[in-house]
């Protein structure tokens, strides 16, 4: 049995009787499209990634180092919720520190003045910038309103 290679370039059935999308190479743009050019930004394609770990993607090993690590502490700079981070400003001094939300312990959103403990992890790829983990408000700011991750009011200290 001799099989002819005429077959159609658009067969969008295979032998099994199953829809199937075409090859590419059969795929043309309409008559009369003209081509845009582009810059080749790779965010278009969506294929980098964010430069942050969050506590999700964070290596086993990072983490550990973190923990294993100094606790520092700093006062929050500024934190936004709908972005999901903030920065801490060292109580010795220096560069500001990012924080993300995935990395703050216990139940208040941070605010401008708090009081915080955090370790140091390096943010890949280049491992030149720090980020805070395991982030705890040790004192809230005074006259702030604080809300709760869940938004509910504070619990009213007994």
């Amino acid at each position: 049995m001799h099989m002819s290679s005429a077959a159609p370039a658009m067969s969008s059935e295979s032998a099994s009787g199953h829809q199937r999308p075409p090859s590419l190479g059969a795929l043309r743009p309409p008559e009369g499209h003209q081509t845009r050019d582009r810059s080749p930004s790779p965010m278009r394609s969506g294929l980098i990634p964010s430069p942050l770990p969050t506590r999700r993607t964070r290596t086993f090993s990072a983490a550990s180092r973190a923990s294993e690590g100094p606790t520092y502490k700093g006062v929050c700079k500024c934190f936004s919720r709908a972005k999901g981070h903030g920065f801490i400003t060292p109580e010795e001094g220096g560069l500001d520190v990012f924080v993300h939300i995935s990395d703050i312990e216990g139940e208040y959103v941070p605010v401008a003045g708090d009081e915080m403990t955090y370790k140091l992890t390096t943010v890949p790829p280049k491992n030149d910038r720090l980020q805070a983990v395991e982030v705890v408000i040790t004192h809230l700011a005074p006259g702030t309103k604080h809300e709760t991750w869940s938004g509910l009011p504070p619990k009213l200290l007994d």
